[in-house]
């Protein structure tokens, strides 16, 4: 059974760092892509960032680009995000998912966001920056 655990989101600070994890168990990360995911109150969900752990190839969105850097440990089966920087534009719930590779990062990425069936996902954490 594929399951995803979101652990690392709190209350920040503006300018402070929070790092998510997220735990796969029931599968190998190899051929997926894994990514993060957040929907803020009343805002579509964005992907902000995804990774490949076959090749760590990654997208990111234009929004966390130098901000934010996802990784992946394959030997713990375990996603990253490390967020710097942060804003309380960045307050929203956040998701890890995972679907398999069908064509490159940046268009999974999209493809996931815009539909949940494309991926296998997490119950999400909250990320809240105050300002």
């Amino acid at each position: 059974q594929v399951q995803l655990v979101e652990s690392g989101g709190g209350l920040v600070q503006s300018g402070g760092s929070l790092r998510l994890s997220c735990a796969a168990s029931g599968f190998t990360l190899a051929f997926y892509v894994i990514g993060w995911f957040r929907q803020a109150p009343g805002k579509e969900r964005e992907g902000v960032s995804c990774i490949s752990s076959t090749d760590n190839s990654t997208y990111y969105a234009d929004s966390v680009k130098g901000r934010f850097t996802i990784s992946v440990d394959n030997a713990k089966n375990t996603v990253y995000l490390q967020m710097n920087s942060l804003n309380p534009e960045d307050t929203a719930v956040y998701y890890c998912a995972a679907g398999r590779r069908l064509t490159t990062v940046q268009a999974m990425c999209v493809m996931i966001s815009r539909s949940r069936e494309f991926a296998s996902w997490g119950q999400g954490t909250q990320v809240t920056v105050s300002s």
